[in-house]
């Protein structure tokens, strides 16, 4: 069978871009290698998606758009995508999506698979994952209340994470950014700042991750001068990756591995679309990724129609 619309990646984009086409009547699949909702399953509260404005949880809101996507004739394949391949040319080539477990053909063809945190690659870091270092406060933060964890990162992501540390019960967060001030939205900056069990770390890089067994204790340094501190966790927010190695170079990218798209959302390849975070210039936002998704099918119709 061929598929109208494949969308790879069931995050906020793609969830929202498989809601669209199948609203308009496009046989429509969604591919997600982990869970529909994506990332945004391990957010505790969000409070900037338009809607709620008491906040809603990731565990929530994912699933809710994933009801909407199959009432309206959408397909949900959980597979984790191996490569993407062009099947001839002109407007009405096709393309294969291959996954592990099973090979879909479809007219087109939106990329929505976001992005991976990134590590920072220091002394430690890999060795104590599981044992200390984490990514993931939500997940993890329980086991340490009444302890003492580090921060690494100064945007949104590494803020908000601290206040759920601190919610979790941790006693006390240190959060250790490289530039002079955190990059996060003044108002999650203030709530980070209003807090008395977080400490920001302004100038401070992580120079190793140290324990025996599991994480006892951080190398810092701050500027010219390093030192050492007590923590029993490490949970690293310093930015994402975007998942495009699995594309092969079909489309083109930018120097850091996004997806290049002109306004359509449309990328080097006719038929092939971008959404979310996974898309050069992207705002990295839930809403925008939700307005991305909602783009890249309008587009996907328009190119099949003309097709």
């Amino acid at each position: 069978m061929t598929y109208d619309v494949v969308v790879a990646g069931a995050g906020l984009a793609g969830l929202t871009a498989g809601l669209y086409t199948a609203r308009f009547g496009l046989r429509t699949l969604v591919v997600e290698q982990l869970m529909p909702g994506g990332q945004v399953m391990n957010l505790e509260r969000i409070e900037n998606f338009p809607g709620f404005p008491d906040g809603i949880s990731g565990a929530e809101l994912g699933p809710t758009v994933l009801q909407q996507v199959e009432a309206a004739g959408g397909e949900l394949a959980m597979d984790t995508i191996v490569s993407l391949d062009r099947v001839g040319d002109g407007p009405r080539s096709e393309f294969e999506l291959r996954c592990e477990s099973d090979t879909f053909r479809t007219r087109s063809v939106i990329v929505a698979t976001g992005s991976s945190r990134r590590t920072l690659g220091v002394p430690g870091e890999a060795e104590f994952t599981g044992r200390g270092v984490s990514q993931c406060a939500a997940c993890d933060g329980h086991f340490f209340a009444g302890k003492r964890v580090l921060v690494v990162g100064g945007g949104d992501s590494a803020l908000d994470e601290a206040r759920v540390l601190v919610d979790s019960g941790v006693k006390e967060v240190l959060v250790a950014h490289r530039g002079p001030r955190v990059t996060a939205q003044r108002i999650i900056a203030d709530r980070a700042e209003a807090s008395n069990a977080i400490r920001t770390l302004a100038d401070t890089e992580l120079v190793e991750v140290r324990g025996d067994g599991k994480v006892t204790g951080a190398l810092l340094r701050q500027k010219e001068t390093e030192r050492s501190e007590a923590v029993d966790g490490v949970f690293v927010f310093a930015g994402l990756e975007p998942n495009t190695g699995w594309l092969g170079g079909l489309v083109d990218l930018d120097p850091a591995g996004h997806i290049v798209t002109d306004i359509s959302l449309a990328t080097s390849v006719p038929g092939v679309f971008a959404a979310g975070d996974v898309r050069q210039f992207s705002a990295a936002q839930l809403a925008a990724s939700a307005g991305d998704g909602a783009t890249a099918a309008v587009s996907a119709v328009r190119h099949l129609e003309g097709a």
